[in-house]
């Protein structure tokens, strides 16, 4: 099986042309329609629906495409790893991301990484659930929340410690927190997928229950609603370091307890194999991250 006949398959999937893809890859049609054959023919399946105006995966093309992913991945892999020159990423990234986080640290830090690397391009999907990023063909996923055990490859990226927040016209205007009791009569914003906030108290993990006057879906709306006003948060560092430095928002500690550390996961479905688009874009992720934590607070 020829990488260069997998990479014909991918251009002609990613297209539904036959001709488009030979454009793309500066060849004649007749050479991808022969190469197509050739795959088809070694594989026992037919991989395309063709119509005189469209060309389709049918579902054995489906099923193939990740192993066409993951050998041409392998080859661009090894040759960036051999490459005595530097490295420049190619492809489409596809990757997740929480939302807030997303919009704070990935989107700002994607227009010097795509002109450091004129051929790679990014496909962004910003969510606060959990994506399957092997059901999806995704290349890398970030997370914040406690993972779980998994065939997927996980690497921590930074720290990303939970904490509770507020404005500094809420705790004016009801008080500031200084211990767990106090935390009963509080207005607290509470995030639909965390309902009871998980506490570090006597070095065990508690979760408790608050009263909530606001509750959303929505990590981005937590901050807005705590910006404005609206009560306590739990947010975690990342979500809101920028609103801790300009002073919107104010982190509230607690002398008998406090929250639960997380961290920032760079998840990626295989520990082989890993595309050289990943290696680039994790290096200019830490490299983005440390810049800002050497601003300070």
């Amino acid at each position: 099986m020829l990488i260069s006949d997998l990479r014909i398959f991918q251009a002609v999937a990613t297209v539904e042309s036959l001709s488009a893809a030979a454009r793309q890859l500066d060849i004649t049609p007749m050479q991808v329609s022969r190469r197509i054959a050739a795959l088809e023919e070694e594989l026992g399946v037919r991989l395309f629906h063709r119509t005189t105006r469209s060309v389709s995966l049918t579902a054995e093309g489906e099923a193939f495409m990740p192993y066409a992913n993951t050998m041409t991945e392998a080859e661009d892999s090894a040759r960036g790893e051999l490459s005595p020159s530097p490295v420049n990423a190619a492809g489409v990234l596809r990757m997740t991301a929480p939302s807030v986080f997303g919009q704070s640290i990935v989107l700002p830090m994607l227009s010097r990484l795509l002109e450091s690397h004129p051929e790679l391009s990014v496909d962004l999907d910003l969510s606060d659930r959990v994506v399957d990023i092997v059901g999806q063909g995704l290349d890398l996923a970030l997370r914040v929340a406690p993972l779980v055990d998994s065939e997927l490859v996980a690497k921590k990226v930074t720290a990303n410690p939970r904490l509770i927040c507020a404005s500094a016209g809420y705790l004016e205007r009801y008080g500031r927190p200084s211990c767990l009791a106090d935390l009963a009569p509080h207005h607290c914003i509470l995030l639909e997928a965390v309902p009871r906030w998980p506490l570090i108290v006597d070095g065990k993990l508690q979760r408790k229950r608050l009263q909530g006057r606001v509750t959303t879906t929505s990590v981005d709306a937590v901050r807005a609603a705590a910006v404005q006003g609206l009560g306590l948060a739990m947010l975690t560092y990342w979500d809101v370091f920028q609103q801790l430095r300009d002073g919107s928002l104010v982190q509230v500690t607690l002398q008998d307890a406090h929250m639960e550390e997380l961290s920032v996961w760079a998840v990626t479905p295989t520990r082989r194999y890993v595309p050289t688009r990943v290696k680039v874009f994790l290096e200019a992720l830490e490299a983005e991250l440390e810049s800002i934590r050497r601003i300070g607070p």
